[in-house]
């Protein structure tokens, strides 16, 4: 007599980042859920501060300053993308205030936003007084673009 032995079917593994079992991705529930690696990022910085005051070798001093610049930088951008999801939460808002009063919703193009974007920039720029320096960086920047965009003149 045969025994039949069943096997158990096969797991299938599945990527979180792709199956939409995971639910979606949403920021703000992120920031709010993940928001204790902020301090943990906090803690590391201060501690590699730390580290590259006492350092004496010059190669790790190099790596730990690339490593802090690039800290600074994440926390930069991260600072910047939060402030641009916030603006357009508050834009989002008064359009639906303004749909509850009544009024044709307004939807902004792409290009208009990054003219607000732009416009909120230069006023920082203005309150921190860092604007006349940046424009400046900015006419040599044009200038070299417009130089390397001339034709090529032989002198005779």
């Amino acid at each position: 007599m045969l025994a039949l032995i069943s096997f158990p079917p096969p797991q299938v593994s599945r990527d979180p980042r792709f199956d939409d079992l995971s639910g979606e991705y949403k920021p703000e529930v992120f920031e709010k859920t993940y928001s204790f690696l902020n301090d943990v990022r906090k803690k590391e910085k201060e501690v590699i501060q730390k580290q590259l005051k006492k350092s004496q070798n010059v190669e790790e001093q190099n790596k730990l300053q690339q490593l802090l610049k690039r800290m600074t930088q994440q926390e930069e951008a991260q600072r910047k993308c939060q402030k641009k999801r916030e603006n357009s939460l508050a834009f989002k808002r008064q359009q639906r205030e303004l749909a509850k009063q009544g009024k044709k919703p307004f939807f902004l193009k792409k290009s208009e936003m990054q003219k607000l974007e732009l416009a909120e920039k230069y006023k920082e720029l203005k309150k921190s007084g860092k604007l006349e320096s940046f424009l400046n960086k900015k006419r040599k920047r044009n200038a070299s673009k417009d130089k390397r965009r001339l034709p090529f003149q032989k002198d005779s």
